[in-house]
């Protein structure tokens, strides 16, 4: 992993076990069901918002997995630069 990969990840790390980031996520989980209402749906505009609305939530609630992908991808390269 490199210097400068080993913070970032870190800093993620301590965010992802925060009270904060735990509240903040279980939010948004309580809000995915409300803005993937169809039936709240208005126009071809509201649901094209919606549609991002739905598309930014997907990323921050997959953030942590992400990162977790990230992290042991890293890792494992690591592993394989060191058995070169």
């Amino acid at each position: 992993m490199t210097q400068e990969l080993a913070p970032y990840l870190t800093n993620y790390f301590a965010m992802f076990r925060s009270e904060g980031w735990k509240q903040l996520i279980s939010d948004l989980q309580g809000n995915v069901g409300q803005i993937n209402s169809v039936e709240m749906t208005t126009d071809n505009d509201n649901l094209n918002f919606r549609k991002g609305q739905l598309a930014i939530l997907a990323t921050v609630l997959n953030l942590e997995t992400q990162i977790d992908n990230a992290h042991e991808q890293a890792e494992s390269e690591e592993s394989v630069d060191e058995a070169v």
